[in-house]
């Protein structure tokens, strides 16, 4: 697949901590049960965003949205949107960031406000199992919903397959449950990380694809979970309006990710444009980079 105009890409979904937790990854490990589930082994790589914008760098990707991490305990998702935010600003629009809340405790709508007036673009990747509470249940994430319709902003939820092989982090945050948080929320918007547990699948029913009109599906993490038919076949039953790419870097590497969507995804030329960057700038409403240094001639 190719496009003859430069194209200004953005990876949807990555993944940054602040310098000092990356050294002192056993610590976090123990203060969060599922933090500790995917980074205890060594080789379980941890960046902060001075490597996530080197990745970005030898990539050639123009932009990033770093998403919070799922904290069960609210203070370490304030102290996570903290760092965020300031890179964020000092990036001058290269990264952009997503900020987490603890929906199990009181105050994560306010903290929702908090992050949206820092900049944020928009607030997850929440996740049931790691923090405690019920996606199907109507009050989980009552009040993070509603800050997030005022202000026209995503959700990203975590999401499961609910069959195929077990790994580290896969939960119980699967269609039939997100189908019914989705039936709570028809006027927000939601992306749903890892193609949606597999829910673009079930759009082929008519019932379904109306109740997800105002959601997205991110890539992240993809050649962990799926063959590379994946893009063809989601995009042929959705739409190319409502996928956006991510690589979930460091979990996968951006670049190699990247060259495997352009040897082996089958992106028409129609399409490239909105899955590698357009759906991303869209929906979580990025501006435009500082700089042009990252555009790339061909996906």
């Amino acid at each position: 697949m190719s496009e003859p105009a430069p194209l200004a890409i953005v990876d949807a979904h990555t993944h940054a901590f602040p310098p000092g937790w990356v050294a002192d990854r056993v610590n976090h490990c123990r203060r969060d049960r599922w933090f500790g589930v995917l980074y205890e082994a060594p080789s379980a790589r941890m960046i902060d965003a001075a490597e996530l914008l080197r990745a970005m760098d030898e990539a050639r990707v123009a932009q990033a949205v770093a998403c919070g991490w799922p904290w069960a305990d609210p203070v370490l998702c304030r102290e996570h949107n903290d760092y965020l935010a300031a890179v964020s600003l000092q990036s001058q629009g290269r990264l952009a960031w997503l900020g987490s809340v603890a929906p199990a405790f009181p105050g994560a709508g306010a903290e929702a406000e908090r992050c949206l007036a820092l900049g944020a673009s928009g607030i997850g990747e929440l996740n049931a199992d790691a923090q405690g509470f019920d996606v199907a249940d109507r009050g989980a994430l009552a009040e993070v919903a509603e800050v997030l319709i005022g202000s026209g902003l995503p959700l990203l939820l975590h999401a499961s397959e609910p069959v195929g092989h077990r790994y580290p982090g896969k939960g119980t945050a699967t269609p039939d449950r997100l189908v019914a948080f989705l039936e709570m929320q028809p006027d927000l918007s939601v992306v749903l990380a890892h193609w949606g547990g597999g829910l673009p699948f079930y759009e082929l029913m008519p019932e379904v694809g109306a109740l997800c009109r105002n959601v997205c599906y991110d890539t992240a993490a993809s050649t962990y979970l799926y063959g590379p038919g994946i893009f063809r076949t989601v995009l042929d039953i959705v739409g190319a309006e409502r996928v956006l790419w991510g690589s979930d870097h460091p979990v996968l590497g951006m670049g190699a990710f990247l060259r495997r969507t352009r040897r082996l995804a089958g992106l028409r030329r129609e399409e490239v444009e909105l899955v590698m960057g357009g759906n991303a700038r869209r929906v979580y409403r990025l501006g435009d980079t500082a700089s042009g240094m990252t555009m790339m001639e061909t996906v």
